[in-house]
């Protein structure tokens, strides 16, 4: 609550032209915003280049925000049409990559998880989820973000996030028993 209050006062503060706050700003949310776009990508550098874009993009509009406390959602939902605006224009390029890092198990700061085997599998389970599903799970386990935040980022109902965190709990539930089955 505290870093929701924290980051309205620094909206607000770029809205009258506080340049210091804006670094502040981008300080705060960067790593988020570029892991978001990671998501999307499996790109590393592509996901930087979105979240630079995206800050560009962000700048540009922020007087606009009439509620600064939405401003995470209103930034990851720039960053998602960024996003899926990539993906759009570079299709075949992101299924072939895709493919490599499910082989590979890479993670967003590029090296291999070499820890429990049960993270991992759950992690290969994770990644064979569609990627609505799988978005939709790291957007609220991992970033911890609202229903209605989810919703805002990837401009979709409340009711479809919540419809799509269920399936992808059932879902994510069979691929685990399908993978201890075989084992």
């Amino acid at each position: 609550m505290t870093k929701k209050v924290f980051d309205s006062l620094l909206v607000l503060q770029c809205q009258s032209g506080n340049k210091k706050s804006m670094t502040l700003l981008v300080k705060r949310w960067h790593i988020k915003l570029c892991k978001h776009a990671y998501r999307y990508t499996k790109d590393l550098e592509v996901s930087k280049d979105i979240t630079q874009d995206s800050w560009y993009t962000i700048f540009k509009k922020i007087r606009s925000i009439k509620n600064p406390d939405s401003f995470g959602s209103w930034a990851m939902m720039i960053v998602t049409r960024k996003s899926l605006d990539w993906l759009k224009k570079y299709k075949k390029e992101h299924d072939f990559l895709d493919d490599y890092l499910i082989t590979r198990q890479l993670d967003l700061d590029g090296t291999q998880h070499n820890s429990d085997p049960i993270i991992n599998q759950l992690r290969m389970a994770i990644h064979k989820l569609p990627k609505n599903h799988e978005i939709v799970l790291n957007l609220f386990y991992l970033d911890d973000f609202t229903i209605q935040e989810i919703g805002e980022i990837l401009d979709i109902s409340t009711g479809t996030v919540k419809s799509r965190l269920f399936n992808a709990r059932e879902k994510l539930k069979e691929i685990l028993k399908q993978t201890n089955y075989e084992k």
